[in-house]
């Protein structure tokens, strides 16, 4: 868990003023048992023990889904208000030693408070957005050994293309790339990548990029050409690096189909590497692919088929894998124990579309990086309503790359858009990563 939520907080401040009113009827109803013990069973000191396990509901409820270190420490609060009330019922003299406990009181819940901060600087909107041709989509980070920099691979849609007709633009696209050197906070285009592989026209979609430790390996989706539609044939080719910018050719891969697209690639605990896709021949439902090694590659079953999808994003964490498709309406969210069956998650992610300028409408195809503990989940977004430039029809094929911090919760995952997103990746352990 990062940080502690305010509801959390806020449920228990409400448990210490109700904790607090509590003692006052515990001290009223002491009173009465100066008439004799049977008096215990008056309403005063019934109603200061309801109060206490009022106040416990709502301390229980929020430390369900906050830091226990972080929010036992705001129980001492209670003890400003007693003071308060102690003052107001029982008429008890402020001192200047009461004073100056209360205020220890609040500095050290002040800084303990501050404990709870998430790590990183607040991630600007949007994250980042492409200077050629303003469609930066599909991000795909990796950290790059040499440099000791973050690397986002990106499809680089031709957003601001207007003469030629149909999806033409999504066509002809190049990898972009963009860096950033304070752990994924900000981020600046560094060009393109260099990609020995077909003629001069083929489309690059999508890359997926794995460190092995001495190797950088890509897994990009390649159209033969620009079409005007969706029907031309797509293939997934292996590339490797050594400095993630030149990339040399090394194979196809022989999956399902000759419409293959999307790839995504996650180490097995058995040391088997699984490459998960796109199969738009059937129903663009998702299948995926196994290597013991990167290179040789068997097709292996399908993933994936209670709905369509694309962009499947595989990662582990919280114990479990997980996959996130983009299904064209927000994010579908499945998990697993094991890699092969997959429980779907009732609620999507970035359905409803965001608050801040530039992140106003549905996420899609992502990348997740799990860093210290923590899940940053990195997307795309098209611009449109108050982001759309004034008299360009086209101006919503303009794209926004942007990240949230993924939050875990009774076996399920959300994320909150509206609010600020502190990052911070760290450079990964040991010799390989993403």
């Amino acid at each position: 868990m990062s940080g502690t939520p305010v509801s959390s907080m806020l449920l228990v401040f409400v448990a210490s003023i109700i904790g607090s009113f509590g003692a006052v009827m515990l001290k009223l109803g002491a009173g009465e048992l100066n008439k004799g013990f049977w008096h215990i069973l008056n309403v005063k000191l019934a109603s200061g023990v309801a109060l206490f396990l009022a106040s416990s509901y709502f301390f229980v409820a929020g430390i369900r889904h906050g830091e226990l270190s972080v929010l036992y420490p705001m129980v001492s609060l209670g003890y400003i208000w007693t003071l308060l009330w102690a003052r107001l019922v029982f008429k008890e003299a402020f001192t200047r030693q009461k004073f100056l406990g209360l205020a220890l009181i609040l500095l050290g819940v002040f800084f303990v408070g501050l404990g709870s901060q998430p790590a990183g600087k607040i991630a600007p909107k949007p994250l980042f957005r492409d200077p050629v041709h303003d469609g930066a989509a599909d991000p795909a980070l990796v950290w790059n050994r040499g440099e000791k920099k973050w690397f986002m691979f990106y499809t680089n849609r031709r957003a601001d293309l207007r003469a030629e007709p149909g999806v033409a633009w999504v066509h002809g696209t190049r990898i972009g790339i963009a860096e950033s050197a304070d752990g994924g906070a900000t981020w600046k285009y560094r060009g393109t990548a260099e990609i020995a592989y077909g003629q001069p026209d083929y489309t690059h979609w999508a890359p997926d990029v794995i460190d092995d430790g001495t190797k950088y390996h890509m897994y990009l989706s390649v159209v033969p050409g620009i079409f005007h539609d969706w029907n031309a044939p797509r293939a997934i080719v292996h590339l490797t690096s050594d400095n993630l910018l030149q990339w040399t050719y090394q194979s196809t891969l022989p999956l399902a189909s000759d419409r293959v697209i999307d790839a995504s690639l996650c180490q097995l605990g058995t040391g088997t590497w699984r490459l998960w896709y796109k199969n738009e021949r059937d129903g663009s439902h998702i299948y995926y692919a196994d290597s013991p090694d990167l290179y040789q590659w068997k097709q292996a079953g399908v993933a994936i088929t209670d709905r369509a999808g694309e962009g499947p994003k595989i990662f582990r964490w919280k114990n479990r894998y997980w996959m996130i498709t983009d299904m064209w309406n927000g994010l579908a969210v499945y998990s697993s124990g094991d890699a092969e069956k997959w429980t779907p998650q009732p609620e999507p992610l970035l359905q409803e579309a965001g608050q801040a300028p530039t992140d106003r409408g549905q996420g899609h195809h992502v990348d997740v990086v799990v860093s210290g503990g923590r899940a940053f989940l990195f997307y795309f977004v098209h611009q449109g309503g108050a982001d759309l430039v004034p008299g360009d029809r086209l101006s919503e094929r303009r794209t926004a790359i942007q990240v949230v911090e993924l939050q875990y919760q009774d076996g399920r995952l959300g994320c909150d858009r509206n609010q600020p997103t502190r990052v911070l990746l760290q450079p990964p352990a040991g010799a390989a990563g993403r």
